[in-house]
């Protein structure tokens, strides 16, 4: 295979690389730089400015407001997003439920929904996992019981990422008990303002607000609210997952993360020597970066199925194990390269002053929030222990 990009899409890489360093929002960057958590308002403003130059739903059919770009000029979109220090795009909405709407939903749906997540006018959260019912999802029971023209839902949704934020929520939702437990299972779209619907904040141990348990009391959703036929929403589901588990990756990111563990490791000395002249440590430094090279055309190889009109199949599984654990391990080798200063962790601080007033380098609070965060990676979106019995029966067929 020829790894190299043509020149043409080098001209794009400089097209893009351009619009971040001169037209995106700098103050975003400054800010997720810093450490800080982006508001409602920051996601937003980034992705209206993404969708003025028609460049937010990257992998959406064109028919459905999506770029037509190639798979290498995706790749390198990510890339330089991620080089430049920008936001992902809020993934629920056009990674996630955007893609099962265009797919199967009604035209109707589709024009109700579609613009306010191509505009980011609407914000969405996604209700699947419960309280008794996390990478096991078949077995939820959080339910709808449908009275006439509305289902009245009643139950708890819980890790609802950005749920504060969000305008929608689209839920997998119980709508059947009798057979089994995959079947009865319906996707259901809920306006957040609906009466009955209480977020509560859910702190984690970065010191952050992004996830929340949303409870649902007698919240009446129209039937039209409904995506495909009831009973069907584990078909759905498993669509969507294929898209969020691909979403992982973020190989620019982390090569970016790896840099700045680099940079610090040849500023910061131990016994009169440079950190990166360790060998031990220039030895992890060096798996981790081979690590990325092996996502990185993994990735590939899932950009290039998908390019061909393929949906990203339960091959994601092995992206999402890969890509969680090498992230989890980046943030380990960063804690290790700011040494004593990775405990200088204050939520959404900047650099905190030392206990003695020295001032801590301004990468320290970032590395933390970075590795305790990073510890739900092998959890969400299905644990990895799951995804291993995803690849051992679906893929490797195994008994």
């Amino acid at each position: 295979m020829d790894f190299s990009f043509s020149a043409e899409d080098e001209e794009f890489r400089m097209m893009m690389r351009d619009f971040f360093e001169n037209e995106y929002p700098s103050d975003i960057v400054e800010k997720i730089g810093r450490g800080h958590s982006p508001s409602k308002e920051d996601y937003q403003r980034s992705e209206r400015a993404l969708a003025a130059k028609g460049w937010l739903a990257v992998n959406w059919p064109k028919s459905d407001g999506g770029t037509g770009w190639t798979a290498n000029q995706k790749y390198i979109f990510d890339e330089e997003l991620e080089r430049a220090g920008a936001l992902n795009v809020v993934p629920m909405g056009l990674l996630y439920v955007g893609p099962v709407i265009y797919t199967f939903g009604t035209d109707d749906q589709k024009k109700r929904w579609l613009p306010g997540i191509l505009d980011s006018t609407t914000f969405w959260a996604q209700g699947y996992s419960e309280p008794g019912s996390g990478s096991d999802l078949a077995s939820l029971q959080c339910a709808a019981i449908r009275e006439g023209d509305e289902y009245v839902v009643n139950g708890t949704k819980i890790w609802t990422s950005l749920g504060q934020h969000a305008d929608w929520i689209f839920c997998l939702l119980r709508t059947d008990n009798s057979g089994k437990k995959q079947e009865g299972i319906t996707f259901l779209c809920i306006d957040m303002a609906t009466p009955g619907i209480t977020v509560n904040p859910i702190i984690t141990i970065d010191g952050k607000h992004s996830l929340n348990s949303v409870t649902f009391e007698d919240v009446r959703v129209p039937v039209e609210n409904r995506i495909g036929e009831e009973g069907k929403g584990w078909t759905y589901a498993n669509y969507l997952l294929g898209h969020e588990r691909t979403s992982y990756a973020h190989v620019a990111g982390k090569r970016k993360q790896l840099e700045d563990i680099r940079a610090t490791a040849m500023r910061t000395e131990s016994d009169g020597a440079r950190l990166l002249d360790d060998p031990a440590f220039a030895a992890k430094l060096a798996t981790l970066e081979t690590r990325l090279d092996a996502l990185e055309l993994t990735v590939l190889r899932t950009l290039a199925s998908v390019a061909e009109g393929g949906a990203p199949g339960e091959e994601s599984s092995i992206l999402k194990i890969i890509a969680t654990e090498l992230a989890q391990d980046i943030t380990e080798l960063g804690m290790e390269a700011h040494g004593a200063y990775a405990q200088a962790y204050f939520p959404d601080s900047a650099a905190p002053a030392w206990t003695d007033n020295t001032p801590v380098p301004a990468g320290a609070a970032p590395a933390v929030a970075q590795y305790l965060g990073a510890r739900a990676q092998s959890i969400y979106g299905g644990s990895n222990e799951i995804q291993k019995n995803i690849i051992s029966k679906r893929i490797l067929k195994l008994p």
